[in-house]
């Protein structure tokens, strides 16, 4: 009798809980954030990428080939804008890491990173109205930029907390790549290791030993992990990662802040269901 009545008061405790505590009750906690790359087809996300445990959103740019996503930064407004006060209510972006300029074409990027700067400056001073815990400059990095270095007197000038990501396109290994950043990344600017599982460059317990690693040389504190969500796709393009697929990256990456890429594209309410169930069940 006294286990039925445990259990009763605890149904009566669940069912007059309040609507938020019920909420977290039904959440995993898988990754900490999401991606979203806004673009022309993409400029109002939506998603619930809260229930496997999303709580903060990296803006991959909130400007991209000289068109801005916010106003006000002396630049030409993208046609749809984000609705950025819904954006920063939303559970999966209580917290935003906003990107400043960027370009599609990744040569043009690094060809282009002085002109990207005194956009980012620009776009630093009217970020958008969320609740902003860093900035990401998106001129993504790997070793065969061999003057990447130059980077540094720009990284040094633009507002913190301050975060670039990082790949190896070359495959030097993860205790070569934390050597060849400690060279020249100011000590006080993280990386979000992309982890190459979005085209088969590694496993992803390749990629964990990567952010071990770099980890090692840099201090764990600076390092995050960008999951990539898509695979590619036959006849070219990519598709989204399947639940199978995803999970090995989630469950590698243990211990690191990690975030997929990217929600609005590839994480699908269908995904975020079959996660959900997929770890329940275990």
């Amino acid at each position: 009798m006294s286990s039925l009545i445990s259990v009763l008061v605890i149904a009566c405790c669940l069912a007059c809980a309040p609507a938020s505590a019920r909420a977290d009750a039904a959440r995993v906690r898988l990754v900490d954030g999401i991606v979203w790359q806004p673009d022309n087809a993409h400029a109002d996300p939506r998603g619930d990428w809260d229930k496997i445990g999303a709580h903060e959103l990296i803006v991959q740019w909130t400007a991209v080939d000289g068109i801005a996503f916010v106003p006000g930064a002396g630049m030409r407004a993208a046609p749809r804008m984000p609705d950025w006060e819904r954006i920063g209510q939303e559970p999966w972006a209580r917290d935003v890491i906003v990107g400043l300029a960027g370009r599609f074409d990744e040569a043009a990027a690094r060809a282009n990173a002085s002109q990207l700067f005194i956009e980012s400056m620009r776009l630093a001073e009217v970020h958008p109205p969320v609740h902003v815990t860093g900035y990401y400059f998106p001129v993504e990095i790997d070793p065969t930029w061999q003057n990447a270095g130059a980077l540094r007197t720009l990284l040094d000038a633009l507002p913190r907390p301050l975060w670039v990501s990082v790949y190896d396109r070359a495959n030097v290994g993860g205790v070569a790549l934390a050597e060849w950043l400690d060279q020249w990344l100011p000590k006080d600017v993280g990386v979000l290791l992309q982890d190459g599982c979005g085209v088969y460059a590694r496993e992803p317990r390749v990629a964990r030993e990567y952010a071990d690693q770099i980890a090692a040389k840099l201090g764990r504190h600076r390092v995050r992990i960008i999951a990539e969500a898509f695979r590619p796709q036959v006849g070219g393009g990519f598709r989204p990662g399947t639940v199978d697929e995803l999970r090995p990256q989630i469950d590698a990456y243990r211990g690191y802040r990690t975030y997929l890429f990217d929600g609005p594209h590839y994480v699908s309410a269908d995904i975020v269901k079959g996660l959900v169930d997929a770890y329940r069940q275990r």
